[in-house]
């Protein structure tokens, strides 16, 4: 039997550990759980959502650069319009307002001080889920 998969880590290349635990906690909203200055690594979380802040010094033997995107896959669109407004209140870096693409995706674009991007999104119609709603008429709510 193969294992579950637990949810991902990224790891998040940053320019100063320090300037970026401190957007990461203030703007959005992110808990600090440890930090190795010494190494020029961070541990944040918030909810069920990890992330590594590295620094250059962490990165080096890496070569790992900057910047990176993420995506963060919310459970509603309300969601991600309540994060959004979250996130604005905080001054948090906002690229763009919460859309509904045509392709399935009602999203928005954040950033941090060094690039890195997150965007934020709730999956409403993929062809995927579209097929399967259409098979299981029991579940007449999916992707509302």
């Amino acid at each position: 039997m193969i294992p579950e998969l637990p949810g991902a880590v990224p790891e998040i290349p940053v320019s100063d550990i320090t300037a970026a635990t401190t957007y990461y906690r203030d703007n959005l909203r992110f808990t600090l759980d440890w930090v190795a200055a010494d190494i020029g690594l961070a541990g944040i979380s918030r909810d069920r959502c990890r992330l590594f802040l590295a620094d250059p010094l962490f990165r080096k033997e890496r070569g790992n650069v900057s910047p990176v995107l993420t995506w963060l896959n919310l459970s509603s669109k309300p969601e991600v319009d309540d994060l959004h407004q979250a996130w604005r209140g905080t001054n948090a870096i906002l690229l763009s307002a919460p859309e509904s693409k045509p392709s399935g995706l009602h999203e928005f674009t954040a950033g941090d001080p060094d690039g890195n991007l997150f965007r934020v999104f709730y999956d409403f119609a993929t062809p995927e889920r579209e097929r399967a709603k259409a098979t299981s008429p029991q579940d007449s709510t999916a992707g509302a």
